[in-house]
């Protein structure tokens, strides 16, 4: 048995800021998909000499980006927190950094100890050639007005299962968002909204509808009844996966809040 074997094991957490655009999303996947989730572990793993299993805080998907994605994962490792991310950086891809590791309690974990997540979706009316890596585009003017009026009847606990690719039957869809606004910053116009949880391309859809509104292609009316009967009346494509960034994550104070 190794010397290592006798060690505590040490519930460490740190956080992660990435590039999404090369990246088939945070989650481990089979094969030969290249995600965020995957080339940490490998990394950790190659330096500590231990199979090393991520729990991250949101699973974002294809092309999406963070800001401050949360993460925790379990190591024997005397390896000091500080010296494990000095040599993460120094071999991950300059797309993902690592930042401001710490010996959590052990029963800390990333995803089922967050009570609040927040997600920023980013959008031009125009498109750029350098800016439209990190930002959608509405090819269009927008109504922030409108887009805001929206926003209003997303507050609130929901069934969000047609805003998301669930699966339409699945329960447990219902998702309490805590906060939804619109913002000018710049030439972009910023979404911000938080939940307690996001169904998967939750974000996405909601920010597709209130754009839509936005450019006037269907009413805050419209929306609303969308919103609150759980029914489509058009079809709806999800924004670009390039203008949305998972950008905080809320703990209690019963946990760690970071």
């Amino acid at each position: 048995m190794l010397a290592k074997d006798f060690l505590f094991m040490k519930n460490i957490r740190i956080t992660i800021e990435y590039d999404g655009t090369g990246y088939a999303g945070w989650q481990r996947q089979a094969g030969s998909f290249c995600t965020v989730q995957g080339e940490i572990e490998r990394i950790l793993s190659q330096i500590l000499q231990e199979d090393i299993r991520l729990a991250g805080a949101g699973r974002t998907d294809k092309g999406v980006h963070a800001r401050a994605q949360i993460a925790t994962f379990k190591s024997r490792s005397s390896l000091g927190p500080d010296r494990m991310v000095h040599s993460m950086n120094a071999l991950l891809p300059n797309t993902i950094r690592i930042s401001d590791p710490l010996v959590v309690p052990e029963g800390f974990h990333a995803r089922h100890s967050a009570k609040e997540r927040e997600y920023r979706y980013f959008v031009r009316e125009e498109p750029s050639a350098v800016l439209g890596r990190f930002s959608g585009c509405s090819y269009g003017s927008l109504d922030l007005m409108s887009m805001n009026r929206v926003a209003s009847y997303v507050l609130g606990e929901h069934d969000f299962s047609v805003f998301s690719k669930e699966t339409r039957d699945r329960t447990g869809c219902l998702c309490r968002v805590i906060s939804c606004k619109w913002f000018r910053q710049r030439e972009f116009f910023v979404l911000r909204i938080s939940a307690n949880r996001f169904l998967r391309s939750m974000v996405r859809y909601l920010a597709a509808l209130m754009i839509d509104s936005g450019k006037g292609l269907l009413s805050p009316e419209e929306a609303r009844e969308m919103i609150e009967s759980g029914i489509l009346t058009r079809q709806l494509v999800p924004a670009a996966p390039n203008g949305l960034f998972l950008w905080k994550i809320t703990y209690g104070s019963d946990s760690h809040s970071f």
